[in-house]
């Protein structure tokens, strides 16, 4: 399974998602939420087995739906990943900026954005994947000030996440 490469630039400008809401989500399949049977930190961890980083934990900004681990290198290079179950949000929304995000598909299969140092600075790559029938889960990589290297990270973890993602 390969990553088929992002190459169409995303046009227009940045629009805002759906507001969040403040409360989890219901917990049972049903509930029309396609994350409620997953764990954005146990997934992290699957993601993440057997390359040196600890435990993945809750972020500060998000809780409820994201998860990080941090991986220290030599001397003051760190390395981290981060994974949000985001329900009700479109893989296409809010995109800081569109001349740096390319659309593309993950496995051949599931449509993805990659966005470029989404926060201005290098070293930074996010892939969002979309999770039907609304809903995202995005891989969010932060290594030194290689944004290309951010990138090759982000998509390796993004295609081992696609298949434990729901289909739809």
């Amino acid at each position: 399974m390969t990553l088929t490469a992002c190459d169409n630039s995303v046009d227009g400008t940045a629009a805002p998602g759906q507001t969040a809401s403040s409360t989890p989500s219901a917990s049972s399949p049903s509930s029309g939420n396609p994350f409620a049977a997953r764990n954005q930190c146990t997934l992290l961890d699957q993601l993440l087995a057997g390359q040196g980083y600890p435990k993945a934990i809750p972020s500060v900004a998000d809780s409820k739906r994201s998860c990080a681990a941090q991986k220290h290198g030599d001397g003051l290079d760190s390395t981290v990943v981060g994974l949000t179950l985001q329900d009700g949000q479109r893989y296409t929304d809010n995109v800081v900026n569109p001349s740096k995000a390319r659309t593309g598909k993950i496995n051949g299969t599931r449509p993805a954005l990659e966005e470029r140092e989404p926060l201005g600075s290098s070293g930074q790559c996010m892939l969002k994947l979309a999770v039907p029938p609304n809903s995202r889960a995005i891989v969010d990589v932060t290594s030194g000030t290689d944004t290309d290297a951010a990138c090759k990270t982000a998509q390796s973890l993004a295609e081992k996440l696609d298949p434990l993602l729901p289909k739809g």
